[in-house]
């Protein structure tokens, strides 16, 4: 077999449907297009979300109510038998090897780790909240649960005692 002797499989090659060429075409007059309004224009394009046709939509006509904080944190919450699944013994827990394994997202400010299932195994957590039983777990294993990201207040006041 030589390059000139190759072919596509039968069917792979279509040839380009010529809108506006005659009535005989079977794509004549309208092109396919309908008889008018937005779909027969050029560049239709679809309207963006939550256009309503001009009228006033609905996002807008309803009232805005509550209280969106900004300045709120996201916190990646995590159980036991999560951490147990995807670390092995003695591995370092904190939110960047989180983040790593799926389990806290870019956009998540800190870890609190929950006491939700079982943990045989030693691990070493780095956490911003840890639950009383989380932490009970944790040590009864063998493992570590250290406390990261604590108000600046609490640690001045501690060294001055």
């Amino acid at each position: 077999m030589r390059l000139h002797e190759l072919k596509s499989p039968k069917g792979a090659n279509k040839k380009h449907k010529r809108v506006g060429r005659g009535e005989s075409s079977g794509w004549g007059k309208f092109s396919g297009r309908g008889s008018g309004g937005q779909g027969s224009r050029s560049g239709r394009g679809k309207p963006r979300l939550g256009f309503e046709g001009g009228q006033t939509p609905m996002y807008r006509r309803m009232p805005k109510r509550g209280f969106v904080n900004i300045f709120a944190k996201s916190w990646a919450v995590v159980n036991l038998d999560l951490l147990a699944k995807h670390f092995g013994a003695g591995a370092e827990v904190n939110l960047e090897t989180l983040r790593h394994k799926g389990l806290a997202a870019k956009k998540d400010d800190g870890v609190r780790v929950l006491g939700r299932g079982e943990i045989e195994h030693a691990l070493n957590i780095e956490a911003h909240h840890f639950s009383k039983t989380a932490r009970e777990k944790i040590e009864k294993a063998g493992g570590t649960a250290t406390v990261v990201g604590a108000p600046e207040k609490a640690a001045a006041a501690s060294s001055e005692a």
